[in-house]
C-alpha cells in the first residue's frame, strides 16, 4: 500500500450541529466531503478551550498529562506549562519520513518554534499578516467596568482579505511545491474561523439574506437546575435582543461558510493535481461554541453539547468506507493514534496515551467506547470532569452541583437529573466509570483527594495512594 498523504482541516470553535441534516448553515463543500468520508457522530473534545484541546490532538494525551491546561495567552506559564518532552503526532510522522507543514493558528505552546516538533515549514499567528477591514456593522457587548467587546460584525472587503483565504493559498502553494518529492506530506491548515468575534465579509454574509434562522430549542432554558455560574454567565448577555442573537447566528454561520469555500477550493486543487485519492483528510474542530444554546454564546465552563460535541470526519485514501456513519465515541486525544495507525506509522511513545480507533472504524470492535473530558476552569479554576457513555452524560462539578443528562430522551440538556432519586444508581455507576478513567490516566491530583471536605462526588475513586501516610506533620494515625 502506498503511504498516504495527510491533510488536517482544523477549525476553531465549530460546533457539530452545523453538520446535521436540518442545519441551515451553507456548507456545500463540507457536505460533499462528508459523503466521501467516515463521519464520527459521537466525537468529543477533551477540553472546552483551544490550547488544551490542540495540545491533546498533538500529543494523544489528556491536558493533565501534557500540562497545557489553559490557553497560552491567558495565564502565566506556571498555570499552564506544556511538556515539550512528550512525543507528538508530528514527531512520529517526521520519523516516518513525512514532509510536514503547518499554516494558521498554532496556540499549542508558547515558543512557536515548530521545528522542535518535526515540522519543516510553518506560518502561524506570530507571522501571518494582519488584514485591516472596513466594518459596515457590528454588535457590541457592553458591561460596566469592562471594555466593550465585539460579538459579531460584517465588513466590506472580500474573502481574499481574510486570514482563512491566506492560509489556504499558502498551503496549496506548499503542497504543489513538494508534491513530487519522494516522501509523503502532512499539511495542517488551522483557521481562526469560526471563533468569536464572528466578523465576516459582506459577500459571504449576504448568502444568508433570505435564510430564516430560529433560535435553539434550549434558548429559553432558565438554568435553574444547573450550576449557579451558568446563570451568572447568561446574565452577561442579558442586554442583547433576540435579533442580536439571530445576527450572531448569521455571522457565525457565515464564518463557517467562509471556511467551506476554502475547503472546496482545496479539494478541487487536490483533485486537479492528482493528490486527492491518496490523501487522508481529517476535518475537525478543537471545540464548539454555545451559539445561543441555553441563551449563551462562545465557550467557557458550561459543559453543554454545543461546546464538547465536535465535528469529525476522515476522508480515507481511495475514499474507503465513503459515507459510513460511526456511532461509537471518539475523543480528541484518540485522533493522533488513529491517524498514525491508519497511515501505517509508528505509535506515539509514552504513558497515558489515547488508543487507536482503527479497530472500530474497520468493524473489528463493536462496543460504543466512551468519551471523557477535563476542564481546569480557565482563569477562575472551575474544575470539571465529564464522562459520556451509552447516551448518559455525567458532569462532576467540583465547584457546584453535579449534572446528569440522558441525551437520548433530552438531547438539549434541559433537565438535570443529578438530584433525581430514580437516577441515583446510574449516577453512581457512571461516576465510578469516570474514576476508572481518571485512575487509568494517572490523574492523581483527583484520585488522591482524600481530605474530608473534598469528598463531594456521589461515590469515591475507591483507590488511595498506597505509599501515602496519613499524618499531620509528626503525628501519624
Amino acid at each position: 500500500m502506498k503511504t498516504p498523504n495527510i491533510i488536517f482541516f482544523i477549525q476553531d470553535q465549530m460546533q457539530q450541529q452545523i453538520l446535521s441534516k436540518d442545519s441551515l448553515c451553507i456548507i456545500p463543500n463540507i457536505r460533499a466531503l462528508k459523503q466521501e468520508s467516515v463521519e464520527f457522530e459521537k466525537a468529543y473534545t477533551c477540553n472546552a478551550v483551544c490550547s488544551p484541546s490542540r495540545a491533546s490532538l498533538m500529543t494523544g494525551a489528556l491536558p493533565h498529562t501534557h500540562g497545557m491546561v489553559d490557553c497560552t495567552h491567558t495565564v502565566p506559564s506556571y498555570r499552564a506549562e506544556y511538556n515539550d518532552q512528550l512525543d507528538t503526532l508530528t514527531r512520529a510522522l517526521h520519523d516516518e519520513n513525512y514532509y510536514i507543514s503547518y499554516f494558521g493558528k498554532w496556540h499549542i505552546e508558547r515558543t512557536h518554534q515548530l521545528e522542535k516538533f518535526g515540522i519543516d515549514t510553518y506560518e502561524t499567528e506570530m507571522s501571518i499578516p494582519h488584514f485591516a477591514v472596513s466594518m459596515k456593522k457590528k454588535i457590541l457587548l457592553k458591561t460596566p467596568g469592562y471594555s466593550d467587546e465585539t460579538i459579531c460584525g460584517v465588513f466590506s472587503e472580500g474573502q481574499e482579505k481574510t486570514e482563512e483565504y491566506y492560509i489556504y493559498e499558502k498551503a496549496m502553494e506548499d503542497i504543489k511545491k513538494h508534491k513530487n518529492e519522494k516522501k509523503p506530506f502532512c499539511t495542517f491548515i488551522s483557521t481562526y474561523a469560526p471563533h468569536d468575534p464572528y466578523c465576516v465579509p459582506e459577500e459571504i454574509y449576504e448568502k444568508y439574506h433570505d435564510v430564516k434562522l430560529a433560535l435553539p430549542q434550549s434558548f429559553r432554558d432558565p438554568l435553574k437546575d444547573k450550576p449557579v455560574i451558568y446563570r451568572r454567565m447568561k446574565k452577561v448577555f442579558s442586554g442583547l435582543s433576540r435579533e442580536d442573537y439571530r445576527e450572531a447566528m448569521r455571522c457565525y454561520y457565515s464564518y463557517c461558510t467562509l471556511v467551506d469555500e476554502q475547503i472546496g477550493k482545496m479539494v478541487r486543487f487536490l483533485k486537479k493535481e492528482g493528490i486527492y485519492d491518496n490523501t487522508l483528510i481529517v476535518f475537525m474542530s478543537d471545540h464548539g461554541d454555545m451559539m445561543c444554546g441555553h441563551g449563551l454564546m462562545m465557550k467557557s465552563v458550561e459543559s453543554f453539547e454545543e461546546i464538547y460535541h465536535i465535528p469529525l470526519m476522515f476522508k480515507l485514501p481511495k475514499q474507503q468506507f465513503s459515507g459510513r456513519r460511526m456511532h461509537f465515541y471518539i475523543n480528541t486525544y484518540e485522533i493522533a493514534p488513529t491517524v498514525l495507525d491508519l497511515a501505517g506509522c509508528r505509535k506515539l511513545k509514552g504513558n497515558n496515551i489515547g488508543i487507536s480507533m482503527k479497530p472500530w472504524i474497520t468493524g473489528q470492535r463493536k462496543d460504543r467506547h466512551f468519551a471523557f473530558a477535563e476542564f481546569f476552569g480557565q482563569r477562575f479554576f472551575f474544575t470539571q470532569r465529564i464522562y459520556w457513555k451509552n447516551d448518559l452524560k455525567y458532569v462532576f462539578n467540583a465547584f457546584d452541583e453535579d449534572e446528569l443528562y440522558d441525551l437520548k430522551s433530552d438531547p438539549f440538556e434541559l433537565k438535570n437529573l443529578s438530584s433525581d432519586e430514580r437516577y441515583r444508581k446510574k449516577k453512581e455507576n457512571i461516576c465510578a466509570e469516570m474514576w476508572k478513567q481518571i485512575k487509568n490516566t494517572g490523574d492523581t491530583t483527583l484520585t488522591n483527594a482524600e481530605y474530608a471536605p473534598l469528598r463531594i462526588a456521589p461515590i469515591g475513586p475507591n483507590s488511595i495512594n498506597e505509599d501515602a501516610e496519613y499524618s499531620i506533620y509528626n503525628k501519624k494515625f
